[in-house]
C-alpha cells in the first residue's frame, strides 16, 4: 500500500460532490475513531497525486491532523479518471431498513452518519393535541392499533390542516387513507 503526506496530495478542484457542515463533522470523527477505514479505503490519486476519489476523505484527514494516508495511484487516461470521479460517488443500491430498524442499533447508525428516523427528535405531534384519539384508535381487546403515515417536510402544514378540518368534521381520516393506498396500489 503506498502513502502519501496529505500535504503532497493535491484536492481536485473540479470534484463534484462535497460534504458539508454536521455530514462533514460526522466524517472527520470517523476517520478519528476508525482511521483503519482509510487502509480498507485508500484516496485514490493521479501519477501527478491529484484526487479522483476521497477528495472530502482528503479535507477531513487533514481536519483530524492525520498526516499520512494511504493512496492508491490509478494511471489512467483522462476518460477514465472522469468516468470514476462520477462512478465512484454515485450512491448505487439502497438500505433495507427493515433489517436497519430490527438488527442495528439506531444510535450507533446515527453515530456513524446514517440518516435514521429519530422519532423524539423529529415529529411535532402537537397537532395530535385536541383530537379524541379514543374514537381515532381501535382499541380492540385494550390494545391499540395505528398507522403512521409520513409526509415530507414541505406537506405537514398542508395534512395537518386537512387532518384538523376531518376530525372537527367528525369524519373518521383512516378510512379516507386506506381507501387511497388501495386506489394507489390498485393502479401501480
Amino acid at each position: 500500500m503506498n502513502t502519501l503526506k496529505t500535504t503532497q496530495i493535491r484536492p481536485n478542484p473540479d470534484n463534484p460532490r462535497i460534504i458539508r457542515d454536521d455530514k462533514f463533522r460526522q466524517l472527520v470523527q470517523s476517520l478519528t475513531d476508525f482511521p483503519e477505514m482509510l487502509e480498507a479505503r485508500p484516496i485514490v490519486v493521479d501519477p501527478d497525486h491529484m484526487v479522483l476519489g476521497g477528495n472530502m476523505r482528503l479535507k477531513a484527514c487533514v481536519e483530524a491532523k492525520i498526516p499520512i494516508v494511504p493512496v492508491y495511484v490509478a494511471s489512467w487516461d483522462e476518460v477514465k479518471q472522469k468516468q470514476f470521479i462520477i462512478k465512484d460517488n454515485i450512491g448505487f443500491g439502497e438500505w433495507d431498513w427493515d433489517m436497519l430498524a430490527n438488527e442495528w442499533d439506531p444510535s450507533d447508525l446515527a453515530e456513524w452518519g446514517l440518516d435514521v428516523w429519530q422519532p423524539d427528535d423529529e415529529v411535532d405531534m402537537s397537532v395530535l393535541d385536541d383530537i379524541d384519539d379514543s374514537r381515532a384508535l381501535d382499541m380492540t381487546d385494550n390494545v391499540r392499533r395505528a398507522v403512521q403515515v409520513f409526509f415530507e417536510a414541505e406537506d405537514y402544514e398542508e395534512a395537518a390542516a386537512i387532518w384538523s378540518k376531518l376530525n372537527k368534521a367528525q369524519i373518521y381520516a383512516g378510512k379516507h387513507i386506506i381507501e387511497a393506498m388501495k386506489k394507489a396500489y390498485e393502479e401501480s
